[in-house]
């Protein structure tokens, strides 16, 4: 199909009339904006109402010094690249922290004050008038003055970046997007930084609309603010949502056919209704709704759903290295005198107690005694107002997850954090991102390969270890509850962990799931991993651990082997209100 798409897009320029060559091009220039937005919006969940404007910045970029200076509009390219880059970072750095309605508010604002600007600034940009005149884009010396030659051009850049993208979002960092998306703190538990990952995606989506930019101002070889104002950047987000938002093919889908509909329908329907004016704004908007109560995710998923699916292969070969660090002969973790107080709730007081290498230790409490803080506190989600955390003879007190987790601290959640339209192997592979070290552009150059197919495996073989292997290439939303539970503590191996940290592992699961549980809990013991689990479930921690400590209001009152500690007076008065 791919094959097949690319002849069809050799051959179409000296096929269709001159209208449907100019369409074409107009199509790619929209689909680099909504490739952008698929990122950006589909994946990262940051909407934006302002990519018209970074076309604006690299399109003036290039017209002004092309008529100024009198520059190649190539040179004027990489100019207008630099110039969006430099003003995606410093936007985003002030914008991609907000959340909720903020950022798209934020967006609006930034896009109309640069959509003023380009239409005030007369003696710069023109004002309303514009610049005219510009050259045309030469290659080889052929100026690409008819949209035949300029389609090559246009969809050549679109592919490009299509394939870059497509590499990125295939990678660890493609999958640590669409993860921030859904929950930043397992994200960042897993080794991302949510907003420096946030940031460059950004930028990322802000130089294709920048690359769109430089492409139209070269084509119709004239700038005026109007094709980069509010109500375009509206129009190139409504593009993905058509096509759908979270799709790859979902981009050229929703960018192809809003740019067809808008001209055939001044073109019908005045042939319909026998009279001119503004009526196809009209049917256009009853097609879209149309369109959304057809698909509400979008065309291409609805597309999808009804394609066959074909399993890919399992991974093969060797994973990743395991960890060289020696560990160290005493106690792997350490707690001393840990405190935190919300207010006025003292929440943990003065919690001290060690876990030795090669141990499962319990940490028990009626509710509220403090065992989630505890446990956010060592995984790094909360900062202590007092005390220390010394991990593998480091101290790791108040740092934050993906520093923690790229030590060997790698924790499971209370309820689970997966992403349902991901895979269970691409779940498990969030999981390997500590340990793969890619950076971001040789992912967009493919040059992660190798490491790539070493994670998958590895992720593969911690499926397998859990007993999940088989349903590897399922949507983890399709998982039950034991099943995600197991997932989970796949994720948490393929990271490689020193110290596990379980949060209620056994919550929601049945007799036969828990056994199966410990079972496994064991067999990882077995393995090397040290584990710490927090668990309701008595029956369970009693017969599985080797040591318990147990808290109340937030204190230690009790540390030791099982048989012991429920013996203990202090622990029956927690856990029964007295001593009988």
């Amino acid at each position: 199909m791919i094959a097949l798409a690319l002849v069809l897009l050799l051959a179409l320029p000296w096929v269709l009339p001159p209208f449907y060559q100019t369409l074409f091009v107009f199509y790619a220039i929209a689909a680099l904006v909504v490739l952008g937005l698929y990122l950006l919006t589909g994946l990262a969940g940051l909407t934006s109402f302002g990519q018209a404007a970074f076309m604006g910045v690299a399109g003036y970029t290039s017209a002004l010094l092309a008529l100024r200076v009198g520059v190649s509009p190539w040179v004027g390219l990489f100019a207008g690249l630099a110039v969006t880059f430099v003003f995606a970072l410093l936007l985003g750095l002030l914008t991609v922290r907000l959340k909720g309605h903020y950022l798209p508010l934020a967006t609006i604002a930034w896009q109309v004050a640069l959509y003023i600007v380009m239409g005030s600034w007369v003696a710069l940009t023109g004002g309303r008038t514009g610049l005219s005149d510009l050259p045309a884009v030469a290659v080889f010396g052929l100026e690409l003055r008819d949209p035949r030659y300029f389609h090559y051009l246009a969809w050549g850049l679109l592919l490009l970046y299509a394939l870059a993208l497509y590499r990125l979002v295939h990678s660890r960092h493609g999958r640590m997007i669409r993860a921030l998306r859904g929950d930043a703190v397992a994200a960042a538990s897993f080794g991302a930084r949510p907003p420096e990952l946030k940031l460059w995606t950004f930028v990322i989506a802000a130089l294709g609309a920048g690359i769109a930019g430089w492409l139209y101002v070269h084509f119709v070889r004239f700038v005026n603010p109007s094709p980069f104002s509010l109500e375009a950047s509206i129009f190139y987000l409504i593009m993905a949502v058509v096509g759908g938002v979270g799709s790859f093919p979902g981009a050229f889908l929703g960018a192809g056919l809003l740019t067809g509909l808008e001209q055939w329908l001044k073109d019908l329907v005045p042939l319909v209704l026998g009279k001119s004016g503004n009526y196809e704004v009209i049917a256009y908007g009853l097609i879209l709704v149309g369109i959304l109560h057809l698909a509400p995710r979008g065309l291409w998923p609805w597309v999808e759903a009804r394609l066959p699916r074909r399993t890919p292969p399992p991974p093969e070969g060797e994973g990743l290295a395991p960890r060289a660090e020696p560990l160290p002969e005493g106690p792997l973790l350490v707690v001393e005198d840990l405190t935190k107080s919300f207010g006025g709730l003292l929440a943990v007081n003065g919690l001290s107690f060690a876990v030795r290498r090669g141990e499962i230790l319990g940490l028990i409490g009626p509710n509220g005694a403090g065992k989630s803080t505890t446990f956010n506190l060592l995984a790094g989600v909360l900062r202590p107002d007092r005390g220390r955390i010394v991990f593998r003879e480091r101290e790791i007190t108040g740092r934050y997850p993906f520093e923690t987790v790229r030590l060997g601290l790698v924790r499971t959640f209370q309820h689970p954090h997966l992403f349902p339209e991901m895979t269970v192997l691409e779940n498990a592979m969030l999981g390997t991102y500590p340990r793969t070290h890619a950076p971001m552009l040789a992912s967009m150059l493919g040059l992660d390969a190798n490491e790539e197919r070493r994670a998958a495996a590895e992720a593969y073989r911690a499926l397998v270890r859990v007993g999940l292997a088989e349903k590897a290439f399922l949507k983890a939303g399709a998982l039950s509850l034991g099943e995600q539970r197991k997932l989970e503590v796949a994720r948490a191996l393929a990271a490689d962990p020193v110290l596990l940290l379980l949060d209620e592992p056994a919550a929601g699961l049945r007799a036969g799931e828990k056994r199966a549980l410990a079972e496994l809990i064991r067999r990882l013991r077995e393995e090397g991993i040290t584990v710490l689990l927090v668990d309701h479930d008595m029956e369970l921690v009693m017969h599985l651990v080797d040591r318990v400590v147990v808290m109340h209001y937030g204190e230690k009152i009790a540390e030791g082997p099982p048989e012991a500690v429920q013996r203990d007076p202090a622990v029956l008065e927690a856990y029964l209100g007295g001593a009988a």
